[in-house]
């Protein structure tokens, strides 16, 4: 049961920083082209379209991700409360 645990935080935390690579890539609008920045638009646009329908952008910043990770640290918190709990 700690290895599923264990798992599924680090997947979380490899997330939360591909979300954070993906975020700097959009100071870099080429960066996007490559490869890494497709892969990146793959994986990281699904979850973050739908903060971006919710959270409304201030000026030209887009809050919405860290609306997001806010979102992904009450997920890996609430993870540890329920692997804690079954333990």
């Amino acid at each position: 049961m700690v290895l599923l645990y264990e798992i599924l935080s680090k997947l979380i935390q490899i997330y939360s920083w591909a979300l954070i690579i993906y975020i700097l890539m959009s100071w870099f609008p080429s960066a996007r082209e490559t490869s890494i920045g497709q892969f990146l638009v793959k994986i990281c646009e699904p979850y973050l379209e739908p903060f971006r329908r919710i959270v409304p952008s201030i000026g030209m910043i887009d809050i919405s991700p860290i609306v997001a990770f806010i979102v992904l640290n009450l997920a890996q918190n609430g993870l540890y409360q329920l692997f804690r709990w079954l333990i």
